[in-house]
């Protein structure tokens, strides 16, 4: 019978090599390890059976790729849009995941009201202060952590404060009535030798504001190309040490582990989320993929498919090797939607665990393995 030999077909793809015990899947093999295995997704894209089922057999916590930043959820000054972010809440809850929510503050993907509308710095204060409590509040009890602040230092000199409206244009640094809470003369000190460019009141005040909306949540600042020890790196790790003296409510600092030309050090990444722990706060990898190159035929090489999978290994075991490292997200899991290939201007890509059908690659299996490896 037709059905019959289908059935057969499909339990020997899952088995375990023909043996007909079948394959954990991410999401189980994270449940065994004590970890919460993620991805970013696009909710425009869960009405596709495919993209839909894959997210949710395969990973316990989601967050919303755009659908949280400001263009998006704040397109006017009075008008906030919670339907795409919803959308992804609702899935997550049907399926018993948890949700991050990423990000109150960016320097990108701004409404032109904001980004044009010639502020002063109490104005902008009130504003920042305003969004942050309505989304916030909106998602109260629903999402477990926040990207408070996003990507606030800067690529082109490490260790220094990117320029944004929210830091020096005008920035609410200057805003009126706040004074950096210190526990110490000591540290009140060192906050006044700070020169004007390497202050960070703003980001602390993001917190504090996030805390007042969501007591209850989770609270991380997010950062590209800090999962090394780096100046990067360095400059967080003394604002998050800063932070946790005075008492400041951070919880967590998420390293978004974006890999390109298949390189990733390690023993580096491990000893920065060893250090970021110690200081009592959780580390997330917030935004995993590992480009690959792409050739004459857009596929990548198989060489380079299985370095690769090496590197998500790799990268899973350095987080699972800290206790404090409790989360380990992908920034999308299928390669159909990936940011990497235009961003690339398609000479990079295959980027993620999953092929553009759905298709576990290499990376998938030795994600899971890692997972399996990696019991607490």
């Amino acid at each position: 019978m037709k059905w019959r030999a289908l059935a057969l077909a499909a339990a020997v793809v899952c088995s375990g090599f023909g043996t007909g015990i079948r394959e954990q899947t991410l999401r189980e093999a994270a449940a065994g390890s004590g970890i919460l295995i993620g991805t970013a997704v696009r909710p425009l894209r869960l009405s596709e059976s495919a993209y839909a089922s894959t997210l949710a057999r395969e990973f316990n916590m989601v967050e919303p790729e755009d659908a949280l930043k400001w263009e998006v959820v704040h397109p006017g000054w009075e008008s906030f849009d919670f339907s795409q972010a919803d959308q992804v809440v609702d899935f997550a809850i049907r399926h018993n995941m948890k949700i991050r929510g990423h990000t109150l503050v960016w320097h990108q993907q701004n409404p032109s009201w904001l980004t044009r509308g010639k502020y002063t710095p109490s104005e902008l204060a009130e504003i920042l202060e305003k969004h942050i409590k309505t989304v916030v509040g909106h998602y109260r009890g629903k999402v477990f952590a926040w990207d408070v602040v996003n990507e606030a230092y800067d690529e082109l000199h490490p260790g220094q404060l990117r320029s944004t409206i929210w830091r020096d244009q005008p920035g609410i640094e200057a805003a009126a009535s706040y004074e950096p809470r210190a526990s110490s003369n000591q540290v009140r000190s060192e906050l006044g030798a700070r020169s004007p460019q390497q202050t960070y009141s703003y980001i602390e005040r993001c917190f504090h504001w996030a805390h007042e909306a969501d007591p209850l949540a989770l609270l991380f600042y997010n950062e590209a190309e800090a999962e090394t020890v780096n100046p990067k790196s360095d400059a967080i790790f003394a604002m998050v040490r800063d932070f946790r003296q005075r008492g400041v409510p951070i919880d967590g600092v998420g390293f978004q582990m974006h890999i390109t030309n298949l390189h990733a050090d390690v023993a580096s990444i491990s000893a920065n989320i060893g250090r970021f722990t110690a200081l009592g706060i959780q580390v997330h990898i917030t935004e995993m993929d590992v480009a690959l190159p792409l050739y004459v035929n857009g596929n990548p090489r198989p060489e380079d498919l299985r370095h690769q999978a090496d590197i998500y290994r790799q990268i899973a075991a350095a987080c699972l090797s800290h206790p404090g490292c409790t989360a380990i997200q992908t920034w999308g899991f299928t390669d159909k939607y990936s940011w990497i290939g235009s961003h690339s201007k398609r000479t990079q890509g295959a980027a993620l665990p999953f092929d553009r059908n759905y298709r576990a690659k290499p990376a998938y299996e030795a994600l899971r393995n890692a997972l399996e490896a990696g019991r607490r």
